[in-house]
């Protein structure tokens, strides 16, 4: 009996109706101020899930997870990308040419990279082909000169599918009349949208044709890949650099779009550190709780501690009490940060259809909605520092409650 002397006691004065209204609010405020805590760092982590989701989906799906270039031209890609497709971490292969430019219209001038792409390969390496808004990549005809905008350089260019633009390469053309930019009329054959800054300055044309206009002959700039895990990029490139031997170089996207994850993922942690600041002090209100609730129950106290309680029983009594409020808070803030995390978009599109405002515009923001996305890992972790913080609180009370003697509490009653 005396074993179970904590669970059995510990839990009744959870349920027991206190004489002291003011230990009851605390107790209140307490499992209020963790289930609050516990809520909002669920929604809040998986806000920022969702946002590094759509920036690695978005941008890293237009942008090559590795590229792999010879130093004197690649001219027999064909047999090299087969090389490379037999590797296991990679996904696909696909050619290309990059050239920059700036687009010329009506006075308008804005410039760009235009990729010159194989629209039967691109495919392989790139979501541009899901994020058409008119036109298809498979407009793209050798001989025919057409380009694909984003919707951003199209809008700023003031141009739609079938208008004509200029394109002007930094390079000169010597003619007897003298020296002169190289430039080419293309006809816009397709727009394309992620909702990225890339809408803004990526064009796309065929390969051929690229080729023609940087007069390459038979060779390409280089393969763009697309592995399994981007996090093996770097390791990945270099083993294939080492397998192809001298004669090539390559990169891969923490060249170009590394800071811009880094950030995410810091601004992530410290969030998530602020957040968690506010847990503990949610969870350190216990501590008085069980202070007052010590002061409280000091003859019942004595009267346990006569009738054989050990110290250490008595610990387990208000450790076991602290442990159920805080379980409780716990156990209501994942439900409700669950629960919010799930239909946090939904929710915030009835908010605005409500109130008839827009919170993300499309045209600002590179997303409409807020994306949302649940972890497992985080909700974990979140439920093992709530609990840890909750139970660090109740130590000290229940060492003040074990170190009562009897015979002084009881010594007037």
């Amino acid at each position: 009996m005396l074993d179970r002397l904590p669970f059995l006691v510990g839990l009744r004065y959870v349920r027991a109706k206190r004489r002291n209204h003011f230990i009851s609010f605390i107790s209140l405020t307490s499992m209020l101020g963790l289930m609050l805590g516990v809520a909002v760092l669920i929604l809040v982590l998986s806000v920022m899930n969702g946002f590094d989701h759509e920036l690695r989906t978005r941008i890293l799906g237009m942008v090559p997870h590795a590229k792999i270039e010879a130093r004197d031209g690649m001219v027999e890609w064909q047999s090299l990308a087969e090389k490379i497709m037999q590797r296991d971490r990679v996904e696909g292969v696909a050619p290309y040419v990059e050239q920059q430019g700036m687009f010329s219209v009506g006075g308008n001038n804005e410039g760009a990279m235009v990729n010159g792409i194989h629209p039967d390969w691109e495919d392989k390496v790139s979501i541009i082909g899901d994020h058409m808004q008119r036109g298809e990549l498979s407009d793209l005809v050798p001989g025919e000169w057409n380009v694909v905008l984003g919707s951003m350089l199209a809008r700023r260019l003031g141009v739609g599918v079938g208008d004509r633009v200029t394109l002007l390469v930094p390079e000169a053309s010597i003619t007897p009349a003298g020296v002169f930019p190289r430039l080419k009329r293309f006809t816009v054959s397709g727009i394309f949208s992620v909702g990225a800054e890339l809408d803004a300055n990526l064009a796309y044309a065929n390969i051929e044709d690229m080729q023609t206009l940087g007069r390459l002959g038979d060779a390409i700039g280089g393969l763009r890949l697309e592995l399994d895990d981007l996090f093996v990029a770097g390791s990945e490139t270099q083993a294939i650099l080492n397998e192809l031997g001298p004669g090539y170089r390559g990169s891969d996207w923490t060249y170009s779009q590394g800071n811009l994850f880094q950030a995410i993922q810091m601004e992530k942690r410290m969030i998530a550190l602020l957040l968690t600041v506010i847990i503990a002090v949610a969870a350190f209100n216990i501590v008085s709780t069980l202070v007052m609730v010590v002061t409280d129950k000091r003859a019942d106290i004595a009267i346990l501690r006569t009738i054989g309680a050990t110290p250490r029983s008595i610990m387990g009594i208000f450790i076991v009490q602290g442990l159920a409020i805080g379980l409780i808070g716990i156990a209501v803030g994942v439900a409700v940060g669950v629960l919010l995390a799930l239909t946090i978009s939904d929710l915030i599109g009835w908010v605005e259809g409500f109130l008839n405002i827009k919170f993300l515009d499309a045209g600002v923001y590179f997303i409409s909605d807020l994306p949302s996305r649940l972890h497992f890992e985080d909700v974990r972790n979140i439920v093992l520092a709530a609990f840890g913080l909750t139970f660090l609180s109740t130590l000290y009370p229940a060492w003040r409650a074990a170190s009562v003697q009897p015979a002084d509490v009881l010594r007037y009653e």
